[in-house]
């Protein structure tokens, strides 16, 4: 019997293994960096071990820096969590081999699934339904395809290529992400599905020989092939669930299976489906199963890895629960990684956290709270929020809900997309597959509409104004700013959410109230401009400010945080900066410069100084959160300057690249060295 459990991982699943630990009555042991000294999931274990090094590849995955914790703090058991040891047979045999309980399937499983190109030959023996697919480019005719690393998963060395004049870069690029986050740069490439679905099932085996099914999700909507929405049961027909199923067990029974497991399909608008891969570990999405079946699968990952039989009897999946990944990203910007410190992170009617429900409600698996530092060694992921409900409609309007009303701020999240993917009339009809977000440009958008921004950044201003009124040390029961005789109006000025600047005027009459106001508008210069609404103070905290604009009584919840101010209204949520009136001087790039937009490390460079460049070409990739981000020319011109070689480190604001745009700057341009004919 398991005694004291270290958990080889951190953020959100070290905590959610802890919980369940804590209800069985598991002692608990963490390990951590030096950058999450200060993290919740630390502070939540009965004991912590740090680990040396400054890179997770120096803490995290040091096999025996994780040993060494588990001797030194007395741990009887090893949970990997579902990070990249989780897949690692060499390590789950080096824990068995130190006489330690391995908690996941034996290091000979791990070994064959962990090898997409081995585990699709073995699979296909067994019967399961597989893709073409091919290891030597020269016997492609037939596109799309898609390239794949072998040796690991979450959308890492994955490229769609739908022209064979592509797939050589294709390849080397996924060849260069799987090393980086795998350490084998294997890669083999399938026929691409059009228009499929991503659907999985989950699987538990025992030592008794008993491998069963425990449910399916969808898991379809994705962006670089990472789920972000995913849903259980997936909505199919009986007979292709049945299916489905008994694929699932066939696979795990060929590799005799142990513990926690997904088989992952995808699934052709007909209903013929394919075998993609068998993930050895907890998925990330499997509070979705937990909430449908009632089960907790960390504690019967524990069961199992005790050597005791599932139960005999095992619950039927009811009712339907929707899971969101909350990331630190921009959407709108290609999905480019956000750090900073979460100011606040509150979610409304959460019921539960890493456990199940009593009945419809939210639950939240969070690895950060408020004030946690979001940095770039890691995923983005922050957390999931997840609904069940008795039918998906329920569900996804109580997930829709609190995702809107939550307040995240600090860091810019992906909350608005989620929203609009789980509003939209698409999904609503399940008309889903892995091109969703490709084919739907509108779930993009922010919440907040451009027109209701000047309403926004007023609320923001009249709370200011409310906030320097209760500090003031004397005749603070004046309104701010106002006159016996009108004068000029209150003028306060943000930078908004995209950067470009909303100027607020504003006069409040003796009373307190609201006498006018203006504000600047994204939609101004339109043809035709929306007609400014009527807005009357109600009221006015520095926390809180009530407006009636025109007849409606809305209410804004103001944060401020320095010269940052975060707005959450009925129309949506503004991340506002406060700008002085009298800004200091500052240092000055040069024109054309392209700033880092977050610490990374450049690891192409593709062009060199002096060569003509166009609008959209690649410059540079630069690799932060584990996957890389093309660095691409915002418009024609000449490389001036490229002041960082590949492999160098940035920090935000870096210049990474000096574009001319001038057109004396052609004039000098150099031809690219691969084209020059000399």
């Amino acid at each position: 019997m398991i005694r004291k459990l270290l958990v080889a991982n951190r953020g959100e699943i070290a905590r959610r293994v802890f919980a369940t630990c804590r209800a069985l009555g598991v002692e608990t042991v963490a390990v951590h960096s030096d950058a999450d000294a200060a993290e919740p999931f630390v502070g939540e274990a009965d004991q912590a071990v740090r680990l040396p090094g400054a890179t997770p590849a120096e803490t995290y995955l040091r096999v025996d820096l994780i040993l060494e914790a588990a001797r030194r703090s007395g741990a009887d058991a090893v949970h990997p969590g579902y990070g990249f040891l989780a897949e690692n047979a060499e390590f789950a045999a080096a824990v068995t081999d130190a006489g330690l309980t391995w908690v996941g399937p034996p290091a000979k499983v791990i070994a064959a699934m962990g090898d997409k190109l081995a585990a699709k030959a073995l699979l296909a023996d067994a019967g399961v339904p597989m893709l073409p697919s091919w290891t030597d480019t020269d016997g492609i005719s037939d596109f799309p395809v898609l390239v794949k690393a072998s040796a690991g998963g979450g959308g890492r060395g994955m490229r769609i290529v739908r022209d064979a004049a592509e797939l050589a870069e294709a390849v080397a690029s996924a060849r260069r992400e799987a090393a980086a986050a795998f350490g084998d740069g294997t890669v083999f490439i399938e026929r691409y599905v059009e228009r499929g679905r991503h659907v999985e099932v989950q699987i538990f085996g025992d030592t008794h020989g008993r491998v069963v099914a425990l449910g399916d999700r969808e898991c379809s909507i994705q962006r670089r092939h990472q789920k972000i929405v995913e849903e259980a049961p997936a909505v199919v027909p009986e007979r292709v669930r049945t299916a489905l199923h008994e694929a699932a067990v066939a696979a795990g029974r060929a590799v005799e299976y142990l513990g926690a497991g997904t088989v992952e399909f995808l699934l052709a608008p007909g209903g013929e489906f394919f075998f993609l891969e068998m993930n050895t570990r907890l998925q990330v999405e499997h509070p979705v199963t937990e909430l449908c079946t009632g089960l907790d699968l960390v504690g019967l990952q524990l069961l199992v890895a005790e050597g005791e039989p599932l139960p005999a009897t095992l619950p039927v999946s009811a009712g339907h629960a929707i899971e969101v990944r909350l990331c630190a990203e921009d959407a709108g910007a290609g999905w480019r990684p956000a750090t900073g410190t979460l100011h606040r992170f509150t979610a409304p009617a959460v019921a539960a956290e890493f456990g199940g429900l009593a009945g419809p409600g939210l639950r939240l698996d969070s690895g950060v709270v408020a004030g946690s530092v979001v940095g770039v060694h890691y995923d983005s992921m922050l957390a999931k929020l997840v609904a069940w409900g008795r039918t998906r409609a329920e569900a996804t309007r109580m997930l829709s809900t609190a995702l809107t009303r939550a307040e995240l701020h600090g860091v810019t999240t992906n909350r608005d997309l989620l929203v609009r993917v789980l509003r939209s009339p698409a999904f609503a009809a399940v008309e889903i597959d892995t091109g969703f977000l490709d084919r739907h440009p509108e779930v993009f958008a922010p919440l907040l509409p451009a027109d209701r921004l000047p309403i926004t950044a007023l609320a923001a201003a009249l709370a200011a104004a409310a906030q320097r009124r209760a500090t003031a040390p004397v005749l603070s029961g004046l309104p701010s700013g106002w006159r016996n005789v009108p004068a000029v109006p209150q003028t306060t000025r943000f930078a908004g959410p995209d950067g470009a600047e909303i100027e607020i005027r504003y006069r409040l009459d003796r009373t307190g109230g609201l006498a006018d106001w203006s504000g600047t508008s994204a939609v101004e210069n339109s043809a035709e401009p929306p007609t400014a609404p009527s807005v009357a103070l109600v009221e006015a905290s520095p926390q809180r400010v009530v407006l009636d604009v025109d007849g409606v009584r809305c209410a804004y919840r103001v944060h401020r945080v320095g010269s940052a101010v975060f707005v959450d209204g009925p129309d949506g949520a503004a991340s506002l900066v406060e700008l002085p009136r009298l800004p200091l001087p500052t240092a000055e790039v040069a024109a054309g410069s392209l700033l880092a937009p977050l610490p990374g490390a450049v690891t192409r460079v593709h062009v060199q100084v002096g060569q003509r460049v166009s609008a959209g070409e690649p410059l540079l990739t630069l690799e932060a959160m584990k996957l890389e981000h093309p660095v691409l020319a915002p418009t024609d011109g000449v490389v001036a300057e490229l002041p960082v070689p590949a492999g160098g480190q940035v920090r935000t604001g870096a210049v990474l690249a000096v574009i001319d745009g001038s057109p004396a700057a052609g004039d000098l341009a150099t031809s690219n060295p691969e084209e020059d004919p000399r």
